[in-house]
């Protein structure tokens, strides 16, 4: 009597293999979605950088002329990227609140701003639309999506849903 080995796997195997692949990817892809949205956000975060800068150095210089642009005085916003729309960098001219608003490959219209409130000492900016003494203190910058909480004084919450904005916009 020849004893019979047996060589491969049989189908049940296999198929229950290909099941847990399958489960296991059903899983990961929406993951995976959410974290490519929050790789294109951080793009409109590197773009607001030179924002901020034209911020500071508004708040530094008083804005003594009284110069309606304000916070936005000199500040030339980039131009049209992937992930950003044209102009989706601004500044508001009175309270130095930055806007970004992402591209419908990011979000869809409506729902596709995060702000950066400035703060200075706790305090929000003097107006910036008019001449004020530079505030003693250094800027700290809050993101906001949707439905975020610990905004600086007169920021306003973005839009971008929480899930898609990095940790320190939630």
């Amino acid at each position: 009597m020849k004893k019979h080995i047996q060589k491969g796997f049989t189908l049940i195997e296999l198929m229950i293999v290909v099941a847990i692949i399958g489960i296991l990817a059903a899983v990961a892809l929406p993951a995976y979605q959410d974290y490519t949205i929050r790789s294109r956000v951080t793009e409109g975060l590197s773009l607001a950088s030179a924002a901020k800068v034209n911020v500071a150095d508004i708040l530094a210089s008083g804005n003594p002329g009284a110069d309606a642009a304000g916070y936005g005085l000199g500040y030339v916003p980039p131009g049209v990227t992937r992930n950003v729309i044209a102009n989706g960098v601004a500044i508001a001219a009175g309270t130095g609140i930055i806007t970004i608003s992402y591209a419908p490959s990011v979000a869809a219209a409506g729902a596709n701003t995060l702000t950066l409130g400035p703060a200075v000492a706790g305090a929000a900016l003097p107006v910036g639309t008019g001449a004020f003494t530079p505030p003693q203190g250094n800027i700290t910058w809050r993101c906001a999506a949707a439905l975020a909480g610990n905004l600086n004084p007169g920021q306003a919450a973005g839009t971008l849903a929480a899930r898609l904005a990095p940790s320190e916009c939630r």
